[in-house]
């Protein structure tokens, strides 16, 4: 069975998330999405493990379903679905090793509220799980490892968000230059990464030490309407095992869905305040100063890919899943109404779509032109046909601050190429 999995959300619970990030309306919006498995953000908080418990129930695959008291009847025909939900949460590791402070982030998968609970407890002994739904520790990231190995052999640990430059496992101003610098003996537990917004299977194909890795991604969505903006294929029975197992061998595990790379905030080099975009050639032109204040740069995920990379851009190992690069449908609709993504003519517009031709990643992915054009409008056609073959132009974004993408008229930047067809 072919479905979407997004396994990276949070909850309301999340410093800066929306408080519309309830079970509820994570539930509807999967289904608007095309989403079938759906993490559940957060359990290490207690109030949202508290909902967890209240609102879902297990089924016979480990999966958990929303209680029926708490269903949406709502939800139009064209999108309706089943939707999964599978217990995730992240967790901010944050100590010093090797004479450098570390700042990682990781995702962990549990089979159960059991497994669940077991790491809360042992987590509510090191910091304050009540602060945050993505808790802060002062926690070597394999000693949290070693926690998720022993609360069950069925649970995953993730590095999130791998080449973020603050917070992550390879990011270039708090990580490593490799899993074995962060894991030591407990690397051969790592499956899988998490490449992010910034980066794509393409770029992480570069690093041959993650050729037995599988790359996952996610939304890491602060709100429903975010949810899916990236998001894993799989190919397997719907079940926690499945998907853990897809995960550890790459059996049944058949691609992801990516943001253009370069429209995520940290893909170039740059300073903010200063609005300096740079290429990693740039940056060391200018000697990783800033050409405006001379302070140093935010290193982006570009720069610390050709930094610890070693092969060529556009290799692809053998038997590599594929990748699909999307823009969410509402920036299509508002690139061709010409109005803001977040007006209330786009999201007339959007629903109007999903009403008609069903959800989002049907839309984007696998409906007719012919479809979408009767259903919308012919340059909605014509930008979903550039959007699947690649031809839109890109300024990165860079050191927070999200990438400017254009479908028809030019930007600042060359057209993306190299990504897998989808028309």
């Amino acid at each position: 069975m072919r479905f979407f999995a997004d396994l990276h959300i949070h909850s309301c619970f999340s410093r800066a998330t929306s408080r519309d990030m309830s079970l509820e309306n994570l539930w509807k919006w999967a289904q608007l999405k095309g989403i079938s498995v759906i993490g559940t953000g957060d359990f290490t908080h207690p109030q949202w493990f508290s909902n967890i418990n209240d609102k879902l129930y297990i089924n016979d695959n480990n999966l958990f379903n929303l209680n029926d008291n708490y269903v949406n009847k709502e939800i139009g025909d064209s999108c309706r679905a089943d939707v999964n939900f599978i217990l995730t949460a992240e967790i901010s590791c944050i100590y010093s090793k090797n004479g450098r402070v570390r700042k990682v982030h990781a995702l962990v998968m549990v089979p159960d509220l059991a497994t669940a609970s077991r790491i809360n407890t042992a987590l509510s002994r090191i910091g304050n799980l009540s602060a945050d739904g993505r808790p802060i520790l002062g926690l070597d990231t394999k000693e949290l490892l070693k926690i998720v190995l022993d609360s069950s052999p069925d649970a995953l640990l993730i590095p999130a968000h791998a080449w973020t430059p603050h917070f992550s496992v390879f990011g270039a101003s708090s990580g490593f230059d490799s899993l074995e610098e962060c894991f030591e003996e407990l690397t051969p537990n790592i499956y899988s990464v998490e490449t992010g917004l910034s980066s794509d299977p393409r770029m992480n194909w570069r690093i041959s030490g993650l050729d037995h890795i599988t790359l996952i991604s996610n939304s890491d969505a602060h709100s429903p309407a975010k949810l899916g903006r990236e998001a894993n294929i799989f190919d397997t029975e719907l079940s926690y095992d499945a998907i853990v197992n897809a995960i550890r061998t790459k059996s049944g595990f058949s691609g992801t869905v990516e943001f253009f790379p370069e429209e995520g905030k940290y893909h170039y080099d740059g300073h903010r305040s200063c609005g300096v975009r740079l290429s990693p050639e740039e940056t060391i032109r200018h000697q990783y100063l800033c050409p405006v204040c001379n302070k140093k740069v935010t290193i982006g995920v570009m720069h610390r890919v050709e930094k610890l990379a070693d092969r060529p851009d556009g290799f692809m190992p053998e038997g590599a899943p594929d990748y699909h690069s999307i823009i969410p449908l509402p920036e299509i609709i508002g690139q061709t109404l010409k109005v803001g993504v977040n007006s209330k003519a786009v999201e007339k517009e959007y629903f109007k779509l999903l009403n008609s031709l069903g959800n989002e990643f049907f839309i984007l992915m696998d409906a007719p032109l012919a479809d979408i054009q009767s259903a919308g409008s012919q340059q909605l056609a014509e930008a979903v046909s550039h959007m699947r073959s690649g031809r839109v132009n890109i300024a990165p974004g860079y050191d927070g601050e999200y990438g400017h993408i254009k479908i028809f008229g030019e930007t600042v930047c060359k057209e993306i190429k190299g990504q897998k067809m989808l028309f």
